[in-house]
């Protein structure tokens, strides 16, 4: 078998990248390792850059999500208990965010698969990638079969654990990480969401009340890496939480059973470059940023947005220069990320060694946020998101 584009990895940005190959008319086959139902079952991210919103709307992907989705402009801040900072982005940078879960953005995006033939093989096992610097292959097994497939180029979209980075050498390949002393336990419920994003700085540790719809919320709290799901009844959780966030926030949560429940870890992780040869990386299988910043869901997307223009210049006119600079170009903007996403993970959370000095340090920095414009103007423009660059 031959085709132009092979996509190792069908989740938000494997499926992406189809879907906007495909309306390019460029031959591409996607390969993922799970079944449909497994990654349609993950629970990630809900806030989208207002640049994400464009990209999904540009691409025809925009009905349900501005139905469904929750536009909103505020990111609140607690801190010292009952301290309160409020960051109006509509006001201070013209720009919106929106509330719409990465689930949604799945389904929409395999309905798309569907209505336009898009082909995308799940549950294909044993994914190796060959001679990626020149003429690539891929070979995997579906249903018991070996196949192979030649291409011009892959697309690594397979995540973090993925096959796609560990093709790169490792004389070639540069990884920076930084792991963080403590997770997030975070569940859904069926409850109706404060009106804005609430992120709090509590002795006790941080706490987020996020949102997915208006009968759907997302709260997390900090907790050690030692914990499991089991430590952490509904009734310990919702205890926790209302005890994090100010007074009169509190008295405005409605508690209910969870529906979802798990323990994340927090970690920075960047591979350089984001392309060897014909191989590129786009999504996490390039990158990992805490979710403090609610960065992860849209860097993927940005990541594919450059990635598909370059390659419609290719084969519509046989033009490299995006090719050439994708990952450069992707780069700046995961390390924006990636700078953003670890100063506000310092900012908010309590540091099993942290001093007395540091606390006070901490508290300072929320209290310049708090009483400088410029401070937050430059805050709302890196939570929002800056502009994808031409």
């Amino acid at each position: 078998m031959n085709t132009q584009v092979i996509i190792v990895g069908a989740g938000p940005a494997g499926t992406l990248l189809s879907h906007l190959l495909g309306r390019a008319g460029i031959e591409h086959v996607v390969l993922e390792q799970q079944s449909r139902a497994y990654v349609l079952g993950r629970i990630r991210a809900g806030v989208l850059e207002w640049g994400s919103v464009e990209i999904l709307r540009n691409a025809g992907l925009g009905d349900r999500m501005d139905r469904e989705g929750q536009v909103h402009d505020t990111i609140n801040i607690a801190w010292r208990g009952s301290e309160m900072l409020s960051i109006d982005s509509q006001r201070l940078i013209g720009r919106r965010m929106m509330a719409y879960g990465q689930t949604n953005i799945q389904e929409d995006l395999y309905e798309a698969a569907d209505a336009a033939g898009n082909t995308i093989v799940f549950e294909a096992h044993d994914v190796q990638i060959s001679d990626p610097a020149r003429r690539p292959s891929v070979t995997f097994v579906a249903n018991g079969v070996s196949e192979r497939i030649d291409c011009d180029f892959v697309a690594g979209c397979d995540g973090s654990h993925g096959v796609s980075r560990a093709v790169i050498p490792a004389g070639v390949r540069t990884e920076f990480e930084k792991d963080y002393p403590f997770g997030w336990l975070g569940i859904l419920s069926e409850t109706p969401p404060l009106p804005h994003l609430l992120y709090a700085n509590h002795q006790r540790g941080f706490a987020l009340c996020s949102m997915r719809n208006p009968m759907l919320s997302r709260y997390y709290v900090q907790c050690p890496l030692t914990d499991t799901v089991d430590d952490w009844p509904d009734d310990r959780f919702w205890t926790e939480l209302l005890a994090r966030i100010p007074a009169d926030k509190a008295a405005q949560i409605q508690t209910g059973p969870s529906i979802e429940k798990s323990i994340a870890p927090l970690r920075s992780f960047a591979s350089e470059p984001m392309r060897y040869g014909n191989l590129f990386l786009a999504g996490d299988a390039a990158h990992i940023v805490p979710p403090t910043g609610a960065k992860g869901l849209n860097l993927a997307i940005s990541d594919v947005h450059y990635l598909a223009r370059a390659f419609a210049d290719h084969y519509e006119r046989g033009d490299d220069g995006y090719l050439d600079s994708y990952s450069a170009m992707a780069l700046r903007r995961v390390w924006g990320a990636m700078r953003f996403s670890w100063s506000l993970t310092m900012l908010l959370h309590r540091f099993p060694d942290m001093s007395d000095f540091d606390q006070r340090a901490q508290e300072q920095e929320l209290y310049h946020l708090s009483t400088s414009p410029s401070a937050q103007i430059a805050f709302a423009e890196q939570y929002v998101g800056l502009p994808l660059e031409s």
